[in-house]
């Protein structure tokens, strides 16, 4: 039966899952136009405002630009658009709003003072899949009463997946432009020649599952079981870390235009003794590139028997690297699943405006520096302009 609320007001299922749900964590993933966020604004509003005195609403945004042109002015719009907008309860300066004697606040990122100001009862994230883990556990610890979150599908791999749907106390939803009964019969359309077009994207925002974002450095990669017998070896990659950072090892094989990677190692708490016990059984004397930031690393693998050497860095290595790998199918072996989970979630920064500022974020990158590393001292471009195994 549909709630008083509900007749008075169009709503669809998102509406319906925080009317009814006694979860902690509400977790809406949605394709475009599914009304998600739309619903979850109505629901604030008509509902948990409403219903409650004295709380605090937060809603977030990863960056406030993105924050002041979406759901802010939505939920502004969704106020007039009800007779019940008041130009006095509304403090534009500090993005705040006062509604039945709730305080809804608005927050991004960037806004670090906030992030980590007053207690909430309520946690609206939008667009949650753009915050880092770190984001949401400042977030969250601060919030005392309900979360509820929203996305567009665009990784196959986040936090999301593996911290918040997984708990007990949250509750995980997946919606479509089908869900949205309001929507124009053009932008249905629209939204279903997405699957003539461009299949991840149809994946994402048609079907509301996940895929990979356009913001992905490297998409020219595809999977296989084992290395194949005409790959040769060019050689082995290996990054650094210890504590938070994991060290990781790849071996790069090279047919044709093919580069064929296999993770090795990837590992936390190892000593450079513990490295080179591990590693050399599995490589012996073969040539492995290590970070070069690490010199007196590379001369201990060196004398435990390692043929370890430097990688060369400079002006835009890290650009010259993933140019030069973008020349090749990169084709990882299926077994590889740190490296796969880094290849699909490696992606390029982006300004306060949501522009790519020319490199990628420092994230999701271990294997991949290692095999930059081979990269940029076995397949540089020769003086003919082929890229040649020296």
């Amino acid at each position: 039966m549909r709630s008083l609320i509900e007749a008075k007001i169009k709503t669809n299922k998102v509406f319906r899952h925080l009317l009814y749900s006694n979860k902690k964590i509400i977790v809406e993933q949605g394709g475009a136009r599914s009304g998600k966020t739309y619903n979850i604004l109505l629901w604030i509003i008509t509902v948990f405002c409403n219903q409650n005195s004295g709380k605090v609403v937060t809603i977030c945004r990863k960056t406030f630009p993105a924050l002041r042109a979406t759901v802010m002015r939505d939920f502004i719009d969704i106020l007039k658009k009800h007779n019940i907008y008041n130009p006095d309860m509304h403090n534009k300066s500090n993005s705040e709003y006062w509604l039945y004697d709730c305080l809804v606040e608005f927050i991004s990122l960037d806004q670090s003072q906030k992030v980590r100001g007053r207690k909430r009862d309520l946690l609206f994230i939008n667009e949650a899949n753009e915050l880092s883990y770190d984001d949401w556990q400042q977030l969250i610890f601060r919030t005392v009463g309900r979360v509820v979150i929203d996305y567009n599908p665009s990784d196959e791999f986040h936090w999301i997946y593996e911290e918040v749907i997984t708990r007990d106390d949250a509750e995980f939803h997946r919606t479509t432009y089908k869900d949205n009964p309001f929507l124009e019969l053009s932008i249905v359309d629209e939204i279903e020649r997405l699957e003539q077009i461009d299949e991840n994207y149809w994946k994402i925002y048609g079907l509301g599952i996940q895929g990979s974002s356009q913001d992905n450095v490297f998409t020219n990669f595809e999977y296989c079981d084992t290395i194949p017998n005409n790959a040769k070896l060019v050689s082995y990659g290996l990054d650094f870390g210890y504590s938070v950072d994991p060290l990781a090892v790849c071996a790069t094989y090279r047919h044709e235009n093919n580069l064929y990677i296999d993770e090795i190692m990837y590992e936390t708490g190892l000593t450079n003794q513990d490295i080179a016990d591990r590693l050399f059984p599995i490589i012996g004397r073969a040539e492995i590139i290590c970070d070069s930031a690490e010199p007196k690393s590379i001369e201990e693998l060196f004398r435990f028997g390692l043929n370890a050497k430097p990688s060369v860095k400079g002006k835009d290595s890290i650009q010259n690297g993933i140019d030069i790998l973008k020349r090749y199918n990169l084709i990882i072996t299926s077994s590889s699943l740190n490296l796969i989970k880094e290849i699909k979630n490696y992606k390029w920064a982006v300004d306060k405006n949501n522009k790519r500022i020319g490199k990628p974020v420092d994230k999701f990158n271990h294997l991949l520096d290692g095999l930059r590393y081979v990269a940029l001292i076995h397949l540089k471009e020769s003086k003919r302009g082929w890229y040649a195994i020296r």
